[in-house]
């Protein structure tokens, strides 16, 4: 795909959504940092039921710990992975406490030290809480690049890395939001909406289903 028209992809993708965002429920940096974490291998939809019952009970490191990880596992067991996401949460909320006075680091290197942090989880705190241009590369984002040709990689590290090269600044804090949606609710795994779709005739999708 030639810039002129990944620019054109982005320029329509910003006029039907202006200031996109996650659809995490959050209202502090700390806890976006928590539902990220439980997102990994879940829903959106999911984590924010188990939040909305968390938060009102502990949404702060000191409250969590509190909590320690078999309370919190009494609110997020309807999540995979609730067992090790809980022990994660733990540590995480202990490590702050013990390293960040309670914060959350605006710092790529001291986000992936804290428990089940990894670069994809770094880099939705930094774009979301913090606005950084980062782009964080999920199965999403990995689908929609490679199958419109937008970035092409054999990998997430290799997409993003593609996606740091070919996207202007100006599209950078919202990219990671609207490929994450685009491919969510139009551009879906097993049956894409090509026939609905706001940038069908830019994509380079050989085998585009429009009905």
């Amino acid at each position: 795909m030639n810039t002129t028209t990944r620019l054109a992809i982005l320029k329509r993708l910003r006029d039907n959504d202006p200031h996109p965002t996650t659809e995490l429920v959050y209202s502090t940096p700390f806890e976006l940092l928590i539902a990220v974490l439980l997102s990994a291998q879940a829903t959106d939809v999911s984590v924010n039921k188990a939040t909305a019952k968390l938060f009102p009970v502990a949404n702060t490191p000191a409250a969590l710990l509190t909590l320690g990880v078999e309370g919190i596992k009494t609110y997020i067991k309807s999540i995979g992975l609730f067992n090790t996401k809980a022990e994660n949460i733990v540590k995480t909320c202990r490590m702050l406490l013990e390293r960040h006075q309670g914060n959350v680091p605006e710092d790529r290197a001291s986000l992936e030290a804290l428990a089940g942090v990894g670069r994809k989880t770094a880099n939705v705190v930094l774009n979301t809480a913090f606005g950084w241009p980062t782009i964080a590369v999920d199965t999403h984002i990995f689908r929609v690049c490679n199958r419109t040709q937008f970035a092409v990689g054999k990998n997430v590290d290799a997409v993003e890395q593609k996606l740091l090269q070919v996207v202007p600044a100006e599209f950078a804090v919202n990219c990671h939001h609207w490929l994450i949606l685009h491919g969510r609710y139009t551009c879906i795994a097993r049956k894409p909406r090509c026939g609905s779709c706001l940038i069908e005739d830019l994509c380079e999708y050989r085998e585009k289903n429009l009905e």
